[in-house]
């Protein structure tokens, strides 16, 4: 790959940097608490993230490098892996190296992959299983659903919209008649089972808790409003090809359309694992949002599809690509875009949170807490270890944390939220960006009514 490889290797160097230099977001600082008491399962995801934070940290410490450690190193790896999956299903050598480079100038990529979030495994083990199929084809050797299936069960353990590779795999194998005759085979079936087993961990945790998990991600369901499907559509629409970039969109787009035609098995397996969960998307927005990141699963084929452009297309979407990714890695360091800071989504996610944290420890109550689960996270990381972090909220009873002794002892609730009850208002605290402010939040003292669960802590 000779140069190539130097730039992705130099990406990754910088991306492992602005890990390093950036605070913690919200959701991370949540899942690095899981990482201190690991569980088989856990009310909001399966336990991936968690292991790959406390592999990090224990390489690294309780730090922002050490928490982000795995994730720039899993798009090195995977990158490789792309490259390798799109020299099998595409013509030339170049078919790769275009798809690994589009992956890498995405912006829900190039910004994601800085932090630590179950996206981060889930979208490194669908890029690999994409690889072990791509190896299926190439070798037509019924041993690598061995491979598929375990990079499956791995991926299952990472988010369940891993559900969907099983899905458009299997659908794949039965509609495309070289593949189909491996199901007379017993190795796709070793390999669902392999799956599943090594599934079978959060499904226990969850059958022993009430399935908590499996109703929560479930039940996300409203009711049918045509004002706000055609909003959420437009929002799906305009924020994938945003964080796909514009002209990589189109490039996939058009890769994609000419794919349509193409019977071999490798366009085949590119089209089910791309619009099957497009196509879960779209009906999820006729009742409700399709948050950003969850189209991320269907990069790695996208960029593939993307990869069959000529090349005088190609650089101008590598460039465009890596100079937005580029800007937002400024604007995360340096705000140097002068966007009010209450409107910045970086600073919205990371200012301020160290600050916040100290002036909301230094009256030296004895614990704080909140009843948003990002806020009592971040006070977690970030207060004084002298000050317990509670957790009072239904959320916590899930964890496997130690129980501190509070009952009848008084402390502060910090709150962003207007109708809490708040028996003594004792004023409000700002978190900001230098001194700019970001967000306030009501400060209440409160007498803890029964004992709660303590936060790990750094």
């Amino acid at each position: 790959m000779g140069w190539p490889l130097a730039a992705l290797l130099a990406l990754t160097a910088l991306r492992l940097a602005l890990t390093a230099i950036l605070p913690l977001t919200p959701d991370e600082a949540y899942y690095f608490t899981w990482a201190q008491h690991l569980q088989a399962g856990y009310l909001d995801h399966p336990p991936m993230v968690a292991l790959w934070i406390r592999l990090g940290t224990a390489l690294l410490g309780d730090t922002p490098l050490g928490i982000r450690l795995l994730g720039p190193l899993s798009v090195c790896l995977g990158s490789l892996a792309l490259y390798d999956a799109g020299n099998r299903l595409l013509a030339g050598r170049r078919g790769g190296l275009y798809a690994a480079a589009f992956l890498n100038a995405t912006l829900m990529l190039g910004a994601g992959c800085l932090l630590m979030t179950p996206d981060t495994p889930l979208l490194f083990f669908w890029t690999l299983g994409l690889w072990a199929l791509a190896r299926l084809i190439a070798s037509d050797n019924p041993r690598w659903w061995l491979a598929a299936g375990t990079i499956a069960g791995l991926m299952l353990t990472s988010k369940y919209t891993a559900a969907l590779f099983l899905a458009g795999a299997g659908l794949w194998a039965l509609t495309c008649k070289p593949i189909r005759a491996h199901l007379r085979t017993p190795w796709p079936w070793l390999g669902i089972l392999l799956a599943f087993l090594l599934f079978a961990p959060d499904i226990y945790w969850n059958a022993t808790h009430g399935w908590a998990s499996y109703l929560k991600q479930g039940g996300r369901m409203d009711g049918f409003d045509p004002a706000r499907t055609l909003q959420f559509l437009g929002e799906l629409i305009g924020g994938q090809a945003l964080l796909l970039t514009p002209l990589i969109a189109i490039l996939a787009v058009r890769g994609l359309w000419r794919l349509r035609a193409d019977t071999s098995p490798g366009a085949r397996l590119l089209l089910w694992l791309t619009l099957l969960p497009a196509a879960i998307f779209l009906e999820h927005v006729l009742t409700n949002r399709v948050e950003s990141n969850w189209p991320a699963i269907l990069y790695p084929s996208a960029c593939l599809a993307a990869a069959l452009a000529p090349q005088r297309w190609a650089r101008p979407a590598l460039g465009l690509g890596l100079a937005m990714t580029g800007l937002v890695y400024l604007q995360a360091l340096t705000g140097v875009i002068p966007i009010p800071a209450k409107r910045d989504t970086s600073a919205l996610q990371m200012a301020g949170w160290r600050q916040l944290a100290t002036e909301a420890a230094a009256s030296h109550p004895a614990f704080l807490t909140s009843d948003d689960y990002a806020i009592a996270s971040e006070l977690a990381f970030y207060a004084p270890p002298a000050v317990p972090v509670l957790g009072l909220t239904p959320r916590w009873r899930y964890f496997n944390w130690p129980v501190l002794a509070t009952r009848g002892e008084t402390g502060l609730l910090i709150t962003r939220r207007q109708d809490t009850p708040c028996p003594v208002l004792l004023g409000t605290i700002t978190r900001k960006r230098g001194n700019e402010p970001v967000m306030r939040y009501k400060v209440c003292r409160i007498t803890a009514a029964s004992d709660a669960k303590e936060f790990p802590r750094p």
